[in-house]
């Protein structure tokens, strides 16, 4: 019989954790799908620059063109979500990325590539925009910051293992990339035969008007008294005329400011420059003379500490809560670009680079990498979740899309070390802004968060 957990503020409620956390590692193996994609060009661009003879910009847009994949894929997903619920999103975005490692792997020129890495980027962008929502929308208010960080945990876990693959591979030949990419069938199939054994929202059913089959989900998740405390705060459809969410409806007042702090997170997550580090992690240890393999090793590194740090991440999110981290990681971010630039420019050691790069994905790891998606899946409104969810998410990937195809323009124009002062720049700025725009949201339900957030 599954354990209970007592949630501190009611005695009487009480819910079955293990049954909670199998739900949220299935759902975050979309999670492990977006780690994946996203750390294996940082091990496959040796090969794809004499494979496909790239220049700067067709490095930045091979790069970003996942990201462009991953904006359609959240439009689709957010319209998915909110009118056929939650799981079918979940199950195509795996079934396209199965199909899409294999056609990377197997692709025989550099357009089909960028083609499959785009159809790559729909399945990546629906998971990266459905996990975590789904993962709150199951989540009991206690435990709901920890379980949307598993979501981060299981991107963290994909980097590195990813990156451990690609260490392993890079002796096979100058075709190591092909078996890069194509392994990434195998997560997806495994996402694929989870999300059939999970059950669907039970915020989107009673939002669907299905009262009963929201409650039968909730009986799962925890106790009666449980299931009574849920559904009395739960919005429902079922007397209701009410139209359904459409993409129009993340414009009116009641809701603008909970999105406008939604979409600033997204953007301020990825223009914050860390991902350069992740994807470019050869780029920039190449500017102060180490060799390949000292490159590769280095994004092993970085997959360690990110893991470590997004662990502790998991205990801290609901302790601290959400607007202490973010704080802390912006702070950190700007301290260590300015002396991540400072060692560029002088051609420091490579050791000292390496500590420095390590100490910022520490931060990150810590801090906007886990909170910026908890905090997206909280603040929305059950009715418009889905495509306000959506839309952030959708500012979060095309804000990835400008990082990652300016960064090769950039480093040619004015030096690798370049662009990390305009980053230290723009997480200054993040700082003040979560300062002065971003609640905290920890212990409160998803229904209390809707009058936090809304503008009466």
């Amino acid at each position: 019989m599954a354990s209970f957990s007592s949630v501190p503020a009611t005695p009487a409620v009480a819910f079955h954790s293990a049954y909670i956390v199998g739900i949220a590692f299935i759902a975050a193996l979309g999670g492990y799908l977006f780690g994946f994609d996203f750390a294996v060009i940082s091990g496959a661009l040796p090969f794809l620059r004499q494979q496909f003879a790239l220049t700067a910009w067709w490095e930045g847009f091979l790069t970003g063109s996942l990201a462009l994949g991953c904006m359609v894929g959240c439009l689709v997903a957010g319209q998915l979500a909110d009118r056929y619920g939650r799981r079918p999103g979940l199950l195509l975005a795996a079934g396209i990325f199965a199909v899409s490692s294999l056609a990377m792997a197997l692709a025989p020129s550099l357009t089909l590539f960028v083609v499959a890495r785009f159809a790559a980027g729909i399945g990546v962008g629906m998971a990266s925009m459905l996990s975590p929502l789904y993962i709150a929308e199951v989540s009991p208010a206690a435990v709901r910051g920890r379980n949307v960080a598993i979501n981060q945990l299981t991107i963290v876990v994909g980097i590195l293992v990813t990156n451990l693959v690609n260490y392993f591979l890079a002796d096979q030949g100058p075709d190591a990339w092909r078996w890069m990419f194509g392994l990434g069938a195998v997560p997806a199939v495994l996402f694929l035969l989870g999300v059939l054994w999970l059950p669907e929202s039970p915020r989107w059913l009673a939002q669907a008007g299905q009262v009963a089959r929201a409650e039968a989900v909730l009986h799962k998740i925890g106790n009666p008294a449980f299931v009574e405390t849920t559904l009395a705060g739960l919005d429902t459809r079922a007397n209701s005329d009410e139209p359904r969410a459409r993409f129009g409806d993340v414009l009116g007042a009641d809701v603008r400011p909970a999105v406008v702090v939604g979409v600033a997170l997204a953007v301020f997550q990825q223009f914050c420059g860390i991902n350069v580090v992740f994807n470019y992690t050869s780029t920039i240890f190449a500017a102060v003379g180490a060799d390949l393999n000292r490159q590769l090793l280095e994004t092993i590194g970085i997959g360690v500490v990110n893991l470590g740090f997004t662990l502790v991440a998991m205990f801290l999110v609901d302790r601290l809560g959400r607007r202490p981290l973010l704080l802390f990681g912006s702070l950190g971010l700007t301290i260590s670009y300015l002396a991540l630039a400072f060692l560029l420019q002088t051609h420091a050691a490579p050791g000292l680079v390496s500590v420095v790069v390590l100490a910022a994905i520490g931060t990150y790891g810590l801090s906007l990498a886990p909170v910026t998606w908890v905090v997206i899946s909280e603040i929305f409104p059950t009715r418009i979740r889905g495509v306000a969810s959506s839309v952030a998410t959708v500012a979060l990937w095309g804000a990835y899309f400008i990082l990652v195809f300016t960064f090769p323009i950039l480093a040619q124009a004015i030096g690798t070390y370049g662009p990390f002062y305009l980053y230290a720049g723009i997480c200054l700025l993040g700082f003040f802004f979560v300062r002065a725009k971003v609640k905290e949201t920890k212990g409160q339900t998803l229904e209390q968060l809707e009058g936090t957030f809304a503008r009466h």
